[in-house]
């Protein structure tokens, strides 16, 4: 069974790449478009999660952003990683941003651990998922208690309290000159045509997600228990 620890600061070489892997390995259940790799826009929203992931964990062990992160472990190996946010003004919270697990790895508890080792900090946790995965989370102790957008929200106890989580602004990540740059490779390879249909693809199966996952919550819980909690960008200096 693979080590879990917590960690202040950004991991080392080479578990940081070895974790920036396993983003990309698992961006469709990590992000929250969820777009498939028939989409030509996929590698290019692939590189922005790692991107953002890459912010997070600069942002570890300083005060521009409250991140905390647990890595489990087998020797110099990577099986699996929790990035999560502390919720303001709501004691024991946080959000659990992203968790990922070795595939070769899974259903060996290790998920289970990592938020064990989270829950000794924040007994309530709460996470948005895609609904294919929500059986998965049940399993680990969650309870579908809304939406969120195009995922379905989780949380291991009843939503409660006026509360705000911070979050990177992941806005100026797609102007960044690494993401024009494959922007425009995909414009040559693909065509202008092929581009604009991709992005029309990209909001119909957002739209269509969102609605999926509405109706599933509201199916599941009988009424909306859409926690008040307002999600505010990373205050800049």
């Amino acid at each position: 069974m693979p080590v879990v620890t917590l960690h202040q600061t950004a991991p080392a070489e080479p578990l940081h790449s070895q974790l920036m892997q396993l983003v990309v390995d698992n961006f469709s259940d990590l992000s929250a478009t969820a777009l498939p790799p028939s989409n030509p826009l996929y590698n290019l929203y692939q590189y922005a999660l790692g991107f953002e992931v890459h912010l997070y964990l600069q942002a570890l062990g300083g005060t521009r952003l409250p991140v905390g992160l647990v890595l489990a472990c087998e020797e110099e190996q990577l099986a699996g990683f929790v990035l999560y946010l502390p919720i303001d003004a709501e004691e024991g919270a946080c959000a659990v941003a992203y968790m990922a697990v070795r595939q070769d790895l899974r259903r060996r508890g290790i998920a289970r651990a990592m938020l064990a080792e989270v829950r000794q900090r924040h007994p309530r946790m709460e996470l948005a998922c895609g609904k294919g995965k929500v059986a998965c989370f049940e399993a680990l102790g969650f309870e579908v208690v809304g939406a969120r957008g195009p995922q379905v929200l989780m949380a291991t106890d009843a939503p409660a309290g006026d509360a705000e989580l911070a979050v990177l602004d992941v806005a100026p990540i797609f102007r960044t000159v690494e993401i024009q740059q494959i922007h425009s490779y995909l414009l040559k390879q693909h065509g202008r045509k092929a581009m604009v249909e991709a992005e029309k693809k990209r909001d119909r199966h957002l739209d269509e997600l969102t609605r999926h996952a509405a109706a599933f919550a509201w199916e599941r819980i009988q009424r909306w228990q859409i926690r008040p909690m307002r999600i505010v960008q990373e205050r800049r200096s």
